[in-house]
């Protein structure tokens, strides 16, 4: 358990490719996965909360259907593949996890869910409520409704996308090859690069576009793109083959993606130039609260300013009236005003719903 370990890692994102799920013929590898489910269970045991993002259901669907090209000769013929696929899919991870004690729980998402603000604010929610319970969520990408405009196309960049809203330490993307080469892995003399601290010009010109599988949509192109959107969200990110035994306890060779310094992306585009909807001024203990990292709770508001809608972009004033912070609404306006300075054992009888945890959670916010 030497990669990204429970203490130094509280919350993993692990993405594993359809060629290490199923095998040449399309049936699912079950072996192997009962080895990924032990590693699971190891880890979550230990204290970790992992998120999977499984790839597979495009290739478990082709087989049944009996469609040409892995599933991927058409979109339509991928969209069938996936509805067909994806049952079989959750069923053998509920049951593989269930083996190891865990529940599992599926969670398919278009690139708009996580793209629009208020989809991602109530998929961030979810997971981190499922984590928070000590299930395993299973997220792939809604193939069935995906087209080519609005879709990941890749599970690399899902995989880094979902890092961003469980807030994860770690994402590891376990793979047919153990990491990147300063070149394409089959020619020789390639080296393998262990550590990567910048991603740069020079790093994307390593990337070989290919799928040694065939069966994946993503090559190390898509592998790097993923990297750079879990290292600006501050997650660490490693590419790792998957192509041993309980990949996740082994000491198998990696590619090492360390994060920015800087803040997180979304702390960034929070902060940034964005308009905002609204506005909610806080006291003096609600700003020292913040400053500490907490969330905004009703409890520190005293005013609220303008019309906006749960998961609009609004602006938090402090006690002197500057700006103090941004974040994404829990509430929207109307309900927000009417819960200003409440406690939180309150809010459930004024608003006749159970309240969420904070005005602005601290995972949405970013100070000014």
């Amino acid at each position: 358990m030497t990669l990204f370990p429970p203490l130094s890692c509280p919350r993993l994102t692990v993405k594993i490719g359809s060629a290490l799920l199923v095998d040449p013929d399309g049936g699912v590898r079950r072996d192997w996965l009962a080895g990924i489910a032990a590693d699971i269970a190891e880890r979550v045991g230990a204290g970790q909360q992992i998120a999977v993002v499984s790839s597979g259901a495009i290739a478990l669907g082709a087989r049944r259907l009996k469609l040409t090209k892995g599933g991927r000769a058409s979109l339509e013929d991928a969209q069938a593949a996936a509805a067909v696929g994806q049952i079989a899919l959750s069923q053998v991870w509920a049951e593989m996890l269930g083996a190891e004690g865990l529940t599992a729980a599926q969670m398919l998402v278009t690139l708009d869910d996580l793209e629009d603000r208020r989809r991602y604010l109530n998929a961030a929610a979810t997971l981190d409520r499922l984590l928070g319970l000590k299930v395993v969520p299973i997220l792939n990408e809604n193939d069935s409704v995906a087209t080519e405009e609005i879709r990941f196309g890749d599970n690399d960049r899902l995989a880094a996308r979902v890092a961003q809203a469980a807030g994860a330490q770690g994402v590891v993307l376990l793979s047919d090859i153990d990491g990147l080469y300063d070149r394409n892995p089959a020619l020789p003399g390639a080296v393998h690069i262990a550590r990567v601290e910048r991603i740069d010009a020079a790093i994307e010109a390593m990337a070989d576009r290919g799928s040694a599988s065939g069966m994946g949509s993503g090559g190390m192109v898509s592998k790097i793109a993923a990297a750079r959107i879990a290292n600006a969200a501050g997650a660490h990110l490693a590419i790792a083959s998957g192509r041993v035994d309980r990949p996740l306890s082994s000491e198998a060779r990696h590619t090492l993606f360390v994060a920015e310094k800087s803040a997180p992306a979304r702390k960034a585009w929070l902060a940034g130039g964005l308009t905002a909807k609204g506005m909610i001024h806080i006291d003096a203990g609600a700003a020292k609260a913040l400053a500490g990292g907490k969330s905004l709770l009703a409890a520190g508001a005293t005013r609220i300013e303008g019309s906006f809608a749960r998961g609009d972009l609004i602006a938090i004033s402090g006690p002197d009236g500057a700006p103090f912070a941004r974040g994404l609404s829990e509430y929207d306006a109307a309900d927000a005003v009417r819960i200003t300075g409440k406690r939180s054992d309150e809010l459930g009888a004024i608003l006749g719903y159970a309240p969420r945890a904070a005005l602005v959670h601290r995972n949405h916010m970013a100070l000014l």
